[in-house]
Parts: C-alpha cells; structure tokens; sequence
C-alpha cells in the first residue's frame, strides 16, 4: 500500500493508464490477427492505423511498430508507407 499522498496518486493514475494502455494494445493485436487470417487492403490499412496509434502513445516501440507494419506488409506484396 502507498504510503503518502503522492504515491496513492500516483497508483491511481498508473491503473487508469494501464486499462487504456491494455485497450489500445489489445485493439492492435486484434487487428494484427485479423490481417494475418485473411489478408485485404482495407485490414492492412487497420492495423497500420491502430499499429502507428500503439506507437504514437509509446505503447509499444517504434522499431516494433515498423517491424510489424513490414511484416503485414509483405502479406499483400505491398510496399509499406512511412
């Protein structure tokens, strides 16, 4: 348990977080596994969306954001785009 004032805030804010950090990894990891069952353009375009978004928010790193946007890519050979 916190001791201070500070740091049971601190643990608030660290559960929210972790509840939108889950929704937004779980969101891409959906769209991940959609694309890889059935390859389309418009998943491709999902789950770059939803990749890039996991990125943006430092969710997961940008190395694996573009190693898993190569990866997708490659389903369709398509060329990814930065």
């Amino acid at each position: 348990m916190p001791v201070t004032k500070s740091a049971a805030k601190a643990l608030r804010v660290s559960k929210r977080k972790a509840v939108v950090n889950q929704r937004v990894r779980s969101r891409a990891k959906t769209a991940i596994k959609q694309m890889f069952n059935s390859p389309s353009a418009d998943k491709l375009s999902e789950a770059f969306s939803r990749i890039d978004k996991a990125a943006k928010l430092g969710i997961i790193h940008k190395n694996t954001a573009a190693r898993r946007k190569s990866r997708l890519a490659k389903l369709l050979k398509v060329e990814p785009t930065k």
